[in-house]
């Protein structure tokens, strides 16, 4: 059903900035069309005090002057033929959208272990003996206990770790599993449930 006299947003231009709302927009339209520099910039000056009213917390930000006089460049489609308070040559950066991240094309081989013990399985091989080594060692195994332990739900096999950590250290690194104390896992245990109804 159509009625006449009613006007809806689905039907009206898309606002460029909507957190000020179609009526601030109204006025800016109306601001470049005004036809002296001094009234332009009169009324200019007037719709910035009155952005600043619609969200008051831009205030929080050290250059939010320079923010609104940016926006009211942006909406007025930078028709706003004025003697500019503020430089509005990068307000232009407020619409640019990020550039998409870089997704890291490395294959990790050993899934369950992950790439940054990979890394460290290369780390180890090149190590003099000592203690650093021997303490790269021992956090090297523990993580891959505990990875073992996230990866096969359960399974933490102290001599498959020790298998793993001499093969894929091709052979450096032998774990004397006789000497050798692995850090408590702790599984996360599911909440216990409580059965019983309230009354």
């Amino acid at each position: 059903m159509e009625i006449k006299g009613l006007d809806y947003n689905t039907q009206r231009e898309a606002l460029l900035l909507p957190e000020y709302g179609r009526e601030i927009q109204k006025m800016v339209d109306h601001a470049v069309t005004l036809p002296t520099r001094e009234e332009r910039l009169r009324c200019a000056k007037t719709i910035v005090r009155l952005m600043e009213t619609k969200i008051p917390h831009i205030r929080d930000n050290a250059d939010y002057e320079q923010a609104l006089w940016d926006h009211l460049y942006l909406m007025s489609h930078k028709q706003l033929d004025i003697d500019w308070p503020f430089d509005i040559s990068n307000a232009d950066v407020i619409n640019a959208k990020p550039k998409p991240m870089a997704i890291p094309q490395e294959h990790t081989h050993l899934r369950h272990y992950g790439h940054l013990v990979e890394e460290l399985f290369q780390k180890l091989k090149t190590m003099e003996p000592g203690e650093e080594r021997d303490e790269l060692t021992r956090l090297t195994a523990n993580q891959m206990k505990r990875d073992l332990a996230l990866w096969g739900r359960g399974s933490m096999d102290n001599e498959k770790v020790a298998d793993d950590l001499a093969r894929f250290t091709d052979g450096v690194i032998q774990l004397d599993l006789a000497n050798f104390t692995f850090t408590p896992v702790k599984m996360n245990e599911e909440p216990k449930r409580n059965n019983k109804r309230k009354k």
